[in-house]
């Protein structure tokens, strides 16, 4: 009985740990960049915690309405939606819970990739997994899944001695 209870916690949690692993590494190699959402500028499309994929675009397939990501300043990654195309080729941008548009007119050179799609939560799971913390606890439950499979094989091993070498004839 409790071999298949190992088993069975340490097949859902491997499928889990799957899952996640091929939510966050296959999009990336199907050509897709991700990121997270911080703030709930872009609610209620966008949730904070999200994890939101994008992917470059010709400069001409964007338009007024597409949501894209692009480069605010060196380490500032947004994702809003394009409020107007400018004359000179800028772009004017705003999220969707803002009142007002973004202060910053955005050029084609800083935009990242137009949004695909998201999926609430992950966004989480991506920042976490890059901390220290988060990278002991993926190591944790990877210790945790061996473990459930070598667990009932102990436990069940009937310890044999063999006291032979006792014996003096």
């Amino acid at each position: 009985m409790i071999k298949k209870i190992c088993s069975f916690l340490a097949t859902l949690l491997m499928l889990g740990l799957l899952a996640v692993a091929g939510l966050l590494f296959i999009p990336r190699a199907m050509g897709y960049d991700e990121f997270a959402v911080l703030s709930g500028s872009m609610k209620p499309k966008l949730q904070v915690g999200s994890l939101v994929y994008t992917k470059k675009v010709k400069e001409s397939n964007l338009k007024k309405g597409d949501i894209v990501t692009f480069k605010l300043a060196k380490d500032t990654i947004v994702t809003h939606r394009i409020e107007n195309i400018n004359s000179d080729g800028t772009y004017t941008t705003k999220g969707d819970a803002n009142n007002t548009v973004d202060g910053a007119t955005i050029t084609k050179e800083n935009i990242v990739g137009k949004y695909s799609f998201n999926i609430p939560y992950l966004g989480y799971v991506s920042i976490y997994s890059k901390t220290p913390i988060g990278v002991a606890v993926l190591c944790g439950l990877i210790v945790i899944v061996l473990l459930l499979n070598f667990l009932p094989d102990a436990l069940s091993e009937k310890e044999v001695y063999n006291d032979d070498w006792h014996n003096e004839e």
